[in-house]
């Protein structure tokens, strides 16, 4: 791997009103290499990735490119001179075609424009070589709001590559992928790192940093703390150098006595995606449901909840049936559920805090026929007390808080309530590593209190590590329950995988 860096920011400080997110940062990232940047939410990546991309001018230190200075403050002049930013929130334009969003804004350069009119078939012909050189099997005349969510990603990387990008950021790029979409995004990654192309690639997913990075820059509130090979570095150190301090077992399982049953589900089908689920929970467990994505775990779990219908089948909450056709019936009679997409079905971002936590209960602060704000401010206030919501004020933005801070403030809304069950759909997913160790710990908190607890999640570790027992799906089916004992990476794979399921 060659030894020339091709991106440097030097010393670099940005400093928002009573913030400094960024002090004094270096990175150096080489040509052909994966170069992993991590820390905790509030680190500063998502700054150093915006000064670097031009979107925020530094207020100290300097950006180079091949030892050339890059403008600050200017997006457009960074994407020129050779910077590519994949954010995870994509910035496709839906109604456009992939040939379109490819040469989005460099419609008129070069053979792309003739007289006064776009050459389109020039367009696809030049859009079509890119995306082959990537591997991605796009027709460019598709329009993008027809893609898969890997699909998307892909057109956003060619249209980084249609602009000669020499450095490409990937800022958590795997939070939306399937398992197929993942691999397929490692394989691009892979590519072009050999043809010279500079990555830096950010996430909360220590085992892709371990699988893809040559090297790896630690931040920790807003300073570098170390860059290094990431051969010989362990994952206890690497999470020690994020939080700064040990975190002996991420997991912290704690087990405990289980109770009666408190969830039966037998046979539950909606005829299509749902085909014969059954389980059991008791009080005081943590049941895990493992399995591919379109397996039917989240299906299952909204069907429950009140959110999708189903056809056949019986499920019962502390002995009583149960078929709710709305969510509130569900909450009403003790069932929650913690959806998998907090920004789009689970957060109010021009919400407050406080608004957002007492959203769903807001009877309970009336005052007359009107909403006392004192009193919702009060319930809020002790809510982030309790369940450890760090923020500046309850009366702030939702959308201001980092994502572990904002999944706790979701899970601080569903407790106002009393629940015998609390279903988890991917609760730490976008949440840095300290985040996570402190909702496992809030998780194993209520299972100590009584309420059964089911877990869904795309991350095998976690469902050993934190599951008294774990459901598989496949294929709209349960096809198998495994104690926490004899639970293995291989053996669950082995059932989420069956061909055999009829």
């Amino acid at each position: 791997m060659t030894t020339r860096a091709a991106l440097e920011a030097h010393a670099v400080t940005k400093i928002f009103p009573g913030v400094k997110a960024l002090d004094g940062v270096t990175l150096e990232v080489r040509a052909g290499e994966v170069h992993a940047l991590v820390g905790e939410n509030g680190a500063g990546k998502s700054t150093l990735v915006k000064v670097l991309g031009g979107a925020h001018a530094p207020d100290e230190g300097r950006v180079t490119l091949d030892g050339v200075p890059l403008p600050h403050g200017d997006p457009v002049a960074a994407r020129r001179a050779g910077i590519g930013i994949i954010y995870q929130e994509f910035t496709l334009v839906p109604e456009l075609t992939v040939a379109e969003n490819i040469f989005l804004g460099r419609e008129a350069r070069g053979p792309f424009k003739r007289g006064p009119f776009l050459r389109g078939a020039d367009m696809v012909r030049d859009a079509r070589a890119i995306l082959e050189k990537l591997g991605a099997d796009l027709d460019p005349r598709t329009y993008v709001k027809r893609l898969s969510v890997g699909a998307q990603q892909q057109v956003e990387i060619a249209r980084a590559l249609a602009s000669d990008a020499r450095v490409l950021v990937f800022d958590e790029p795997s939070a939306t992928l399937t398992d197929q979409e993942l691999t397929r995004l490692f394989e691009t990654i892979r590519e072009l790192r050999s043809r010279g192309i500079a990555i830096v690639y950010i996430s909360h997913r220590l085992e892709e940093v371990f699988d893809l990075a040559d090297r790896v820059t630690v931040l920790r509130d807003g300073k570098h703390v170390v860059t290094t090979e990431i051969d010989g570095v362990t994952r206890t150190q690497l999470i020690h150098w994020m939080v700064g301090r040990e975190l002996e077992d991420e997991y912290a399982f704690r087990p405990r006595e289980h109770g009666e049953t408190v969830l039966q589900v037998e046979s539950l089908s909606d005829g299509a995606r749902i085909r014969d689920v059954s389980f059991t929970l008791q009080r005081g467990e943590v049941l895990g449901f493992a399995g591919l994505v379109g397996s039917g775990r989240t299906e299952s779990a909204l069907s429950l909840f009140g959110r999708l219908p189903r056809t056949s089948g019986t499920a019962a909450l502390c002995g009583e049936p149960i078929d709710f056709t709305h969510p509130a019936q569900a909450l009403k009679r003790g069932l929650g559920y913690l959806t998998e997409d907090r920004k789009k079905h689970g957060i109010f971002g021009d919400l407050s805090v406080a608004e957002n936590i007492t959203v769903s209960n807001l009877f309970d602060y009336r005052t007359g026929p009107f909403v006392s704000s004192r009193r919702q401010l009060a319930a809020a206030d002790a809510a982030c007390k309790t369940f450890d919501v760090r923020t500046s004020g309850v009366d702030k933005k939702i959308a201001k808080l980092s994502g572990g801070n904002q999944q706790k403030a979701l899970l601080a809304r569903l407790l106002c309530r009393d629940l015998d069950v609390l279903i988890l759909d991917e609760p730490t997913r976008g949440v840095d590593i300290g985040a996570k160790s402190e909702i496992y710990q809030l998780i194993y908190d209520l299972a100590d209190r009584g309420m059964g607890i089911v877990m869904i999640s795309s991350d095998l570790p976690e469902l050993l590590g934190t599951c008294d027992r774990i459901a598989v799906f496949a294929q709209g089916r349960t096809v198998g329950v495994v104690d926490r004992d004899g639970a293995t990476q291989e053996k669950i794979m082995e059932l989420a995988v069956s061909e055999d399921v009829a």
